[in-house]
């Protein structure tokens, strides 16, 4: 089995002078992955990878969430999951080492939701500082697709 846990960076900045790759989390999105940190450590999560895009609102979520679960790795910074459409996530996904069987994605609209529809069919909105869980019955990740997939929760940031 894989698991897959697609998450929106938490709530951002806004800043006009800034170019939108350099935008930061605000103080009440950092504080807001905190209150999700505490939920998902109960559902027992279990990370194996943490792969983020490199604009800086969500390197910082991936930061605040690897240190806040207890992740020991490193966070893999990749520059196709800015600004990606959705094959480019499914083919970013799809790379990943079989012996990986929990990669958490940290991600930007309107990618990240149109997947974890793609997949689920869910129609709750993924909102700034949410993380879905979707659970695949293969070994593989080249072998991941809608026919395999089932959707675990959504969770949202904030209190």
């Amino acid at each position: 089995m894989k698991t897959l846990y697609l998450m929106r960076h938490a709530q951002k900045e806004i800043n006009e002078n800034k170019d939108d790759y350099d935008i930061e989390l605000t103080q009440e999105g950092k504080k807001s992955l905190t209150f999700l940190c505490e939920r998902l450590k109960q559902k027992n999560i279990n990370i194996d990878m943490i792969l983020a895009s490199p604009a800086i609102r969500a390197e910082q979520t991936a930061e605040i969430i690897a240190k806040n679960l207890d992740f020991k790795g490193s966070i893999i910074r990749n520059d196709s999951i800015y600004k990606a459409f959705l094959n480019e996530l499914i083919e970013t996904i799809s790379y990943t080492y079989d012996n990986i069987n929990s990669l958490f994605l940290v991600g930007h609209n309107p990618a990240l939701a149109t997947l974890a529809f793609k997949f689920t069919k869910i129609k709750q909105k993924v909102d700034m500082g949410s993380v879905v869980r979707i659970d695949f019955d293969c070994d593989s990740w080249l072998d991941i697709n809608e026919n395999n997939a089932k959707f675990v929760y959504i969770e949202h940031s904030g209190k």
